[in-house]
This record gives C-alpha cells, sequence and structure tokens, in this order.
C-alpha cells in the first residue's frame, strides 16, 4: 500500500527526468483476464483526464475486458477524478454511492477511484476509512501499472491503493483507445512548476517535464497517416513547452513541426500567460493549419488579486498580450475567471469586468472560488458572503453573454470551414468551426468525419446553426 503525501507532492528537485519507454508490459498470465468480462469508465475535469481515460480503456482492452456505457453492467468500475473545484469532489463521491448500492446486489464488481483526487492526502484517507468497499486507488502517475493493481485486488481480495508523491518521469509507449476516429489529444508535457496559490495541479501531476519533439511528432505522423484531421496539443501550460528539455526548443518550434506534418488542424491548451511568447504568435500566423482559437485564463483583473493567486503577471500585461493576439486574423479567444477569492473587494471585482469589457471574449468558463485542502489560498481569509460571490458571477455572466452573442452574430451569413464529429441528440450534424464554434448542421451521415463549407443561417449565444454547401 503506497498513501499519497501532499508534503512530497510539493517537493522540487533537480533529478533528472527520465523517459521510460518499457515500463509498460501486461504479463502472460493477464492478457485474459477480463475474458468476459465489461468495463465502465467515468472521466471528470479537463482534457488531461480524457487522454488518460483513453489510455486506460486500452489497457483493460489489452487485459481482455470490453467497454460498456452502463455502470450496471460492468464488472469493473472506474472513476477518473478531477480535483479542480469542490464540485467535482462532490460529484465523485455522489457517484460512489450509487456504486456502493450496486455493490450490494453484485459484491464481484472491482471499483476504482483514479486520476487527481486520488493523488489528493485528505480524499485517499477519506476512502480509506469511510469507503472500504472501494477496492481499487491509484493516481495520475502509474496508470501503466493498473494491469498488476487489478490483479492484486482481485486475488488478495483486500483495498488496493497505490498512488506516488513524485515529480515524476515521462511514460511513453502507453496504448491509447481514441474515442473520436477523426480528432486527437496529443500530450506534449506533463506536470507543471508555477504554484499558482489556488491549484491543486501541481500536487496531483507533478513537475512540468515535456515530451521530447520526436515522440511527439512521430504519434502525429501516425495520426496523418490514420485519417486523422485534429490534434489538440495538450499539457497543464503548453506555452511553458521545452523549457525544461536540454535542447534550444520551445512551443514555437513544435507548433511549426507539428503543422508541418500536413494535419489539418492543429490546437493546443491550456495556456498561461506568462509564457505565451511572440515566437508563439508568428507561428500560428505563419500556419493555416494552426487555428485561430487560444484560450487565455485570466482568472482576475485585479492586479491586487492576481498577485494573490500567485499569477506572475498584472492586468497591463495581460491587455498587451492579448491585443497581440488579436493580430491574428479571424482569432477567437476565450478565457476563463475566477469570483470572490479571498479578500476579492467590490472593486477587485470591477477590475474584472473591466477587463472583460475590453476584451470582449467569445466565451468564459466562470466560477466560483472553490478552497482545496493543501493550497495557500484555502488558508487565505474568505471574508466574502456566498451571497455576494453569486451575485457578482451573475453579473459578470450576464457581460460574457452579452459578448458571446456579439460574436456569433458575426458568423450569420458567413460560409465558415467546420468539421463535423457526429449526429446530435435532435438527430442533426454537429461539429466545430476553426474557431472553436460549435455548429448544429443539417445534413447526410456521409458527411461525418470530413472538413465542409457551412453557411451559418441562424445564431444562439454558445453555438450556430448552418447548411453544407459545395
Amino acid at each position: 500500500m503506497q498513501l499519497p503525501d501532499l508534503k512530497e507532492a510539493r517537493k522540487r528537485t533537480s533529478k533528472e527526468i527520465l523517459i521510460k519507454t518499457n515500463d509498460y508490459i501486461v504479463k502472460e498470465n493477464l492478457k485474459e483476464l477480463g475474458l468476459g468480462k465489461k468495463y465502465y469508465i467515468k472521466t471528470y475535469g479537463c482534457q488531461m483526464n480524457v487522454h488518460d481515460s483513453e489510455n486506460i480503456k486500452a489497457i483493460l482492452e489489452d487485459m481482455s475486458f470490453e467497454e460498456t456505457d452502463q455502470f450496471e453492467d460492468a464488472d469493473v468500475i472506474l472513476l477518473n477524478t478531477c480535483a479542480i473545484r469542490e464540485n467535482a469532489h462532490n460529484k465523485v463521491f455522489g457517484f460512489l454511492g450509487r456504486v456502493k448500492h450496486l455493490k450490494q446486489t453484485h459484491p464481484h464488481i472491482i471499483t476504482g477511484v483514479c486520476g487527481c483526487m486520488a493523488q489528493e492526502e485528505n480524499v485517499v484517507k477519506e476512502i480509506k476509512s469511510k469507503y472500504k468497499w472501494v477496492d481499487i486507488v491509484f493516481g495520475t502517475h502509474n496508470i501503466y501499472n493498473l494491469p498488476n493493481i487489478l490483479f492484486d485486488s482481485m486475488t488478495k481480495n483486500e483495498q488496493e491503493i497505490e498512488v506516488f508523491s513524485i515529480e515524476g518521469d515521462v511514460l511513453e509507449n502507453i496504448p491509447v483507445k481514441r474515442d473520436s476516429k477523426y480528432k486527437a489529444w496529443v500530450n506534449i508535457m506533463y506536470g507543471c512548476d508555477k504554484f499558482c496559490t489556488y491549484c491543486i495541479v501541481p500536487y496531483t501531476r507533478g513537475k512540468q517535464r515535456s515530451r521530447t519533439p520526436e515522440y511527439i511528432i512521430n504519434e502525429v505522423k501516425e495520426l496523418v497517416k490514420n485519417g486523422y484531421k485534429e490534434v489538440t496539443l495538450l499539457g497543464q501550460n503548453v506555452n511553458a513547452y521545452g523549457k525544461d528539455l536540454k535542447i534550444d526548443y520551445k512551443m514555437g518550434d513544435l507548433l511549426r513541426d507539428v503543422a508541418k506534418t500536413g494535419i489539418e488542424r492543429i490546437r493546443f491548451m491550456t495556456s498561461h500567460p506568462w509564457d505565451f511568447d511572440d515566437d508563439m504568435i508568428n507561428a500560428i500566423k505563419d500556419y493555416d493549419n494552426i487555428m485561430p482559437y487560444v484560450h487565455l485564463p485570466l482568472q482576475s483583473g485585479s492586479d491586487r488579486i492576481l498577485k494573490l493567486m500567485g499569477r506572475r503577471y498584472t492586468k497591463e500585461k495581460y491587455l498587451t498580450l492579448y491585443n497581440k493576439l488579436k493580430e491574428i486574423p479571424n482569432v477567437a479567444i476565450t478565457t476563463d475567471i475566477i469570483v470572490g477569492f479571498p479578500g476579492e473587494t467590490e472593486d477587485d471585482f470591477k477590475e474584472t469586468l473591466d477587463v472583460v469589457q475590453k476584451c470582449q471574449y467569445d466565451s468564459a468558463f466562470t466560477f466560483i472560488f472553490s478552497p482545496r485542502e493543501g493550497t495557500p489560498a484555502a488558508k487565505m481569509e474568505d471574508n466574502v458572503p456566498l451571497e455576494e460571490k453569486n451575485e457578482r458571477l451573475y453579473r459578470l455572466n450576464e457581460i460574457v453573454n452579452k459578448y458571446a452573442n456579439l460574436n456569433n452574430q458575426k458568423y450569420l451569413g458567413q460560409t465558415v470551414k467546420v468539421l463535423i464529429e457526429s449526429i446530435g441528440e435532435k438527430g442533426n450534424l454537429f461539429g466545430y468551426t476553426e474557431t472553436m464554434k460549435l455548429v448544429n448542421v443539417d445534413g447526410k451521415q456521409e458527411n461525418i468525419g470530413k472538413i465542409v463549407n457551412v453557411k451559418i443561417t441562424d445564431i444562439k449565444t454558445w453555438s450556430l446553426d448552418g447548411e453544407i454547401v459545395a
């Protein structure tokens, strides 16, 4: 049993980052462990978690398990968790309650918790003491070892907890079962060293460590060969890519090399304003297959609050960067904003509203501050009443929604390129523009997986309607 340790997770040393290519092994006696059995994975949180679930699915299928989308039919149920906000935390434990009820009539089911919540010391203590029926807990650093963890749980009939609070290495050759045949997530780096005072990610994901360009480029080339249209380059802070490598190679270089593979669409997320340099902006301008869409978290427009958050930029520097990004032709910019950070005054909040008025974002993910145990912000005096936080969030969203709608109005009557992804709930097709606008389309299923021209016929605040044209 290996329990997480928050103090260890904080450490950053000069230890060399290793590239491990042979750690994932499924022993012969485990390759048929899942024969006749089904698995179910519920994923919470960011795109990194979604991609981790794609790895977990592939590993389970290497053991002969079959996927089901109904947890009641599963022999193995895994919750791949997010630690960013309290809401996700509550959802996980709420779902565990449903699984416990199922296990009372199906005691053979193996239940597991993995992902970022599994890296939290307090969460694992709670599972260990109050959720003894949860069979396995593993973290973000040892997904590759799932076959052995699962086998030990099934044979020893005891709770298996294996969570490493380490800086981490880079593991290659982990299998992946992609959710889409047309769009793919590609990790370019892991971890984060920014330590924003409200964020638990540096503790749950380890230190910043970049994959080498060769592995990334080869992965994209393979995706091109297999007919993929779009890749999204993933990292907790992609703009800092390469800073830990021993070669002079940064995010701008990587964007250019990925563009040269011929993949039709390239996106990246998430960006920290601190590391967004002119070379990255020039790369986006230089290549048509790097999409003109940037997600640039603001978090707050108040210099005082930004300093308390440990964001390392000012309102002025953020706006300077924003204005540079707006020079990219047809660019769409979205953001994240936290309302009600400890000590936020009405004047601080008005500074945030001022930035939103100036930037007129295409959309924004807005949240009320959620304290995460173990982070510096969780120890700060939170003297903003919840009622006031809710009122500020409402005021903010009114402005965000106004500009989202106005930005969409510009598309009315235009013909834009849309990658058609699938069939929506109402039977129509849907896909996304180059600027990440959701478009509902009338058209034939044969267009799924293609980039087609769509004339926009109607707009809504968060989506567009259109028809395919020649």
